[in-house]
């Protein structure tokens, strides 16, 4: 029996659907969508993230609809926005400008990110070392990340890293990078599935982030089990 038919026969699809809908409640205070858009106020977005940093928006397109949750702190009048015209703005190529326009914040910044979730990590080999974020021999990137990072080593020398961001107990966020002469031996897809498989385990759900245009991160994403579900993460900042 391969690691991944371990996890499955452990963590079963009702299970996964389970952790998820509590990760994206916890972070938008409702889920699913129960209209093409919800707009939610949520103090939760008043508390700072894993890094301490504040996101006073933030919302998930799905399939079944989207949720965008808002500070009522930083967006008082954001309840008379008109959800017609704003569903409208979301979809278009100009959002990055119109949407902080609508909420009345036009010096904030609108990003749009793929989101994804997976359920069946890759079955690839387990080449990472789990070390403390504290360990001298990992790079600077690698520090900030709030659990332990995964490390695969050549020769002794970092070559590729993991890094976890635990936004609570429900999701955990995959970040991964590797050194520019270790490139194309696959390694980032390797650890990215052995980091899915530890969550997991943990009792949370792996998520993993990239922008549209990055052809790179896209593509470990697929390799490592993490499908495109044409779920996208949207933020005002």
């Amino acid at each position: 029996m391969t690691n991944t038919d371990t996890i499955t026969s452990i963590v079963d699809a009702e299970e996964i659907e389970h952790r998820l809908t509590r990760f994206l409640e916890s972070r938008l205070g409702i889920w699913p969508p129960s209209q093409p858009l919800e707009l939610v106020a949520s103090s939760v977005l008043d508390e700072p993230r894993w890094d301490g940093s504040y996101i006073p928006m933030i919302g998930i397109e799905s399939p079944q609809g989207t949720v965008l949750s808002y500070s009522p702190t930083r967006f008082p009048t954001a309840s008379s926005i008109d959800l017609v015209a704003l569903e409208d703005e979301l979809g278009t190529c100009d959002a990055y400008m119109t949407i902080p326009e609508m909420f009345g914040r036009p010096e904030m910044h609108f990003g749009r990110a793929v989101f994804r979730y997976v359920d069946r990590p890759a079955d690839l080999p387990e080449i990472g070392e789990w070390v403390s974020r504290d360990d001298p021999r990992i790079p600077s990137w690698l520090r900030p990340f709030n659990g332990d990072v995964l490390i695969h080593w050549e020769d002794g020398a970092y070559a590729a890293g993991v890094g976890i961001k635990k936004h609570n107990d429900f999701g955990h966020e995959i970040s991964v990078g590797t050194e520019p002469e270790f490139r194309g031996r696959g390694f980032a897809k390797m650890l990215v599935a052995q980091a899915a498989k530890h969550i997991l385990q943990e009792g949370a759900i792996p998520l993993y982030m990239h922008g549209d245009r990055n052809a790179a991160s896209s593509r470990v994403a697929d390799q490592a089990g993490f499908p495109d579900r044409g779920w996208h993460l949207v933020e005002l900042r």
